[in-house]
C-alpha cells in the first residue's frame, strides 16, 4: 500500500538543479536507503517530503492523516530542556501541554504552583484525550532508556541522539525519515539501533554512511545522482555491481555524444566507479597478514614475552607487558599484554570513557603505566590524526595547504606532482587552486587525508578517522592504507572500515579488561563470548554477569522485600544515571588535568557506582525469582 508518491518533481537553486523530473513512491513496510555524493541535495529531499520545502514543479500524494517525522543530521546544541521536554515536543500542541502539567506535579508539593493551575493542566488534557499520549511518551522513554528529567546538555553525542529519536518516534509516524542516525553513537548503540528498526512497523527512509548499517537494514536503495533519482529493488552489494554496470554504459554512450564530457564524467565518477569492488589480490594480503597475527598472539600466549632487542631492532613497535594503569585504587587498564610488530594493523575498540585513549597514550608513550612493562621500538615516526583534525588554513587554497607553494610533494620517499596527487583525492584541477574556505566538508577530510599522507611516518595514529566521511571517501582511505605498509592504531566504530583494513581489534571487556582478537569486526564476534559493553555498562552486560544465587525454595516475598523490589528498578535507573555522567567526565580530555583530589574522588565514586549498581542486579535477580 502506497504511503508517498512524487511525480516529475523539480527543485533548483539558481541555475543548479538538485532535483529534475524525480519520480518516488514508498509502500508501507519498506526500509529504504537514500544514497548519494555530498551536495547532492539528499536533505533538500528530505525537506520536500516533510513539507519543509516546495518544489518548482511536479506533484506530491501523501496518504489521508499520514503521519511523517524525520531525524536531522545534527546533535542538537547544548540547551536545559529535559529530555521529557524534548520528546514530548514531538507531539506538538499537545506535548507541550504534557510538559507543563510533567513540570508542575514536580513543583505542586513545593507551593510553586497552585494546585488550582494543576487542575485546569489536568482537564485540559482530559478534553483532549491527552494521557494516552502521555503513555506513549513514559513508553518511548523506558524503551530507549532515557531518563525524563535529565537536561540535554548533561548528556552524551549518543544519548542526545536517541533523544531526538524518541522524539521522532513518539508520534508513531508511518513514515520515518533518518539522516545520518548512527552519528555519535558507538558499536554497541548503532547495533541496538539496527535491531529496534529492523521490528519497526513503519516505513523508513534513512541516509548513512554506515556500509554495516546500510547492508543490514535497507530493502531497497535508491540513489541521487545529478538531480536524477534511481531505484534499485535489491541489497547493497547487488547494487555496487548493477551501478558499475550503468557507470560503464554511460561512459561509452557519452563517449559516442561527446569526448570531452565523457572524459570529465569518466573522472568526476572514477572515485565511485574504481572502488565498487574491492581489489582480491589485497583482500588475500589482508587474510594472510591476519593469519600471521594469529600465529604471533599464538606463540604469544605459550612463552614468556621477553624480546632479544638485538634480534628485534628495526621490527618492534612496542611490547606492553602485564600493563596495569591506575590512579590511586582505581583500575583503568587491568593486566593487557600484546606485541605490536611492524606492519601490524591493530583496531581500538570500545564505548567512549572506558579507557581507549588511556591504553593509545600508553602505546605512544605519552603517559606511563602504574606497573608492567612498554619497551618501545626505535626510529618510530609517528603521523596523528586525532579527532580534533588538523586546522587548515581556510584563507590559502587546496594546493597551498598541501605543498606550501611548491610543485611537487613528498610522498613515500618519491616527488609527486601537486595536480596528479591531488586528482588520486577525487579533487578535479578546476578546484585545486580555491580556497578552502569555500569547499564542503566532504573535501575538507579529504583535503586532510590528503595531507596526512605526506608526512613521513613509519607508524600512524588514526583516532576516528571515519567521522563526517561519505563512502566514497572512506573506500579511498581503505585502499590508501591497504597501500600503507607501515603500523597502523586504528580507533573506530566504522564496522566494515575495521573488517577492511585491522589484522587484529583490541577489545575493551569491562572492569578495566582487554582482550585481543584476530581480524576485523566480524571476527571478533565469532570469537568472543560476551557481548560488548555500551557506553555507560548499561543492563544487559550487567544482567549476564550477575553471581548465580544459591537456589532458594519457592516462598512468598515478605513486606520488606516486596517494598525492596519495587524500589530497586528507580535506584538502579538512578545509579546508571550517575555513573553515565561520571563516565562522561573521566572520558574528557580535561579529565586528568585537574586537582590530584578532584580526580581521586571522582574515580573512587564510579566504583562505588559500579559496585552499588552490580549489587543492585543481584539483588533485583535474586527477589525477581523467588
Amino acid at each position: 500500500m502506497p504511503l508517498l508518491t512524487l511525480t516529475d518533481i523539480c527543485l533548483a537553486y539558481g541555475h543548479h538543479p538538485l532535483l529534475d523530473k524525480v519520480n518516488f513512491q514508498i509502500d508501507a513496510g519498506e526500509r529504504v536507503c537514500l544514497v548519494g555524493r555530498n551536495g547532492t541535495g539528499k536533505s533538500t529531499l528530505f525537506r520536500v517530503i516533510t513539507k519543509d520545502a516546495e518544489p518548482d514543479e511536479g506533484e506530491i500524494w501523501r496518504k489521508d492523516g499520514l503521519r511523517i517525522s524525520h531525524l536531522l543530521q545534527e546533535v542538537p546544541a547544548d540547551n536545559t530542556h529535559t529530555i521529557f521536554e524534548v520528546v514530548a515536543h514531538g507531539l506538538g500542541e499537545m506535548g507541550d501541554l504534557l510538559t507543563d502539567y510533567h513540570n508542575a506535579v514536580h513543583h505542586v508539593g513545593a507551593n510553586e504552583v497552585p494546585l488550582s493551575a494543576l487542575a485546569d493542566l489536568q482537564h485540559k488534557i482530559e478534553v483532549n484525550d491527552g494521557w494516552n499520549l502521555n503513555q506513549k511518551i513514559e513508553t518511548i522513554l523506558t524503551k530507549l532508556d532515557l531518563p525524563e528529567d535529565k537536561q540535554l546538555k548533561d548528556c552524551s553525542g549518543g544519548v542526545r541522539r536517541r533523544v531526538m529519536l524518541a522524539q521522532a518516534l513518539v508520534s508513531e509516524p508511518e513514515l520515518l525519515l533518518l539522516d545520518e542516525p548512527t552519528n555519535h553513537m558507538d558499536i554497541s548503540a548503532i547495533t541496538w539501533l539496527e535491531e529496534f528498526l529492523k521490528a519497526y512497523k513503519g516505513a523508513l527512509i534513512f541516509i548513512t554512511h554506515d556500509r554495516t548499517f546500510l547492508k543490514n537494514l535497507a530493502t531497497r536503495i535508491i540513489e541521487l545522482d545529478r538531480g536524477q533519482l534511481t531505484s534499485w529493488p535489491c541489497n547493497y552489494e547487488r547494487y555496487l555491481e548493477k551501478k558499475e554496470e550503468q557507470l560503464a554504459h554511460e561512459e561509452r554512450t557519452n563517449a559516442k555524444f561527446d569526448k570531452k564530457l565523457a572524459e570529465h564524467e569518466a573522472w568526476i565518477r572514477k572515485g565511485i566507479k574504481a572502488r565498487r569492488t574491492r581489489n582480491e589480490g589485497k583482500v588475500r594480503r589482508l587474510q594472510e597478514m591476519r593469519k600471521q597475527r594469529s600465529q604471533r598472539i599464538s606463540q604469544q600466549g605459550r612463552v614468556s614475552l621477553n624480546v632479544d632487542e638485538g634480534e628485534q631492532s628495526g621490527k618492534r613497535v612496542v611490547d606492553l607487558q602485564h600493563i596495569n594503569f591506575k590512579y590511586d585504587e582505581s583500575t583503568i587498564i587491568k593486566d593487557f599484554s600484546t606485541r605490536i610488530m611492524r606492519g601490524d594493523r591493530i583496531g581500538i575498540m570500545g564505548p567512549n570513557g572506558c579507557g581507549k585513549s588511556t591504553l593509545l597514550k600508553i602505546i605512544l608513550g605519552e603517559i606511563k603505566p602504574h606497573s608492567g612493562d612498554v619497551i618501545t621500538g626505535t626510529k618510530l615516526e609517528i603521523a596523528y590524526f586525532d579527532q580534533q583534525r588538523d586546522i587548515l588554513n581556510p584563507e590559502k587554497t587546496v594546493r597551498e595547504n598541501i605543498s606550501e607553494g611548491s610543485d611537487y610533494v613528498n610522498v613515500r620517499g618519491k616527488n609527486r606532482h601537486v595536480i596528479g596527487y591531488l586528482k588520486s583525492f577525487l579533487f578535479p584541477p578546476e578546484r585545486i587552486d580555491s580556497p578552502v574556505k569555500i569547499l564542503s566538508g566532504g573535501e575538507r577530510n579529504r583535503l586532510l587525508l590528503a595531507r596526512l599522507f605526506t608526512k613521513p611516518a613509519n607508524m600512524m595514529v588514526l583516532d576516528e578517522p571515519t567521522n563526517d566521511l561519505d563512502v566514497d571517501t572512506l573506500e579511498l582511505l581503505e585502499d590508501l592504507l591497504e597501500e600503507y605498509e607501515g603500523t597502523l592504531l586504528l580507533v573506530s566504530h566504522d564496522r566494515a572500515f575495521l573488517d577492511n583494513v585491522v589484522t587484529s581489534t583490541i577489545v575493551f571487556e569491562g572492569n578495566g579488561k582487554f582482550e585481543e582478537y584476530v581480524g576485523g569486526y566480524e571476527d571478533m564476534l565469532r570469537q568472543r563470548i560476551t557481548p560488548m559493553p555500551t557506553e555507560n555498562n548499561l543492563k544487559i552486560r550487567k544482567k549476564e554477569q550477575v553471581y548465580e544465587q544459591p537456589k532458594q525454595s519457592k516462598k512468598k516475598l515478605s513486606y520488606k522485600e516486596t517494598r525492596e523490589l519495587e524500589k530497586l528498578p528507580t535506584l538502579i535507573e538512578k545509579l546508571e544515571t550517575e555513573q553515565n555522567e561520571l563516565q562522561k567526565k573521566i572520558s574528557s580530555s580535561e579529565f586528568y588535568q585537574q586537582e590530584k583530589n578532584t580526580i581521586t574522588e571522582t574515580l573512587e565514586r564510579i566504583e562505588e557506582v559500579n559496585s552499588e549498581l552490580e549489587h543492585a542486579f543481584q539483588r533485583w535477580e535474586y527477589l525477581d525469582n523467588i
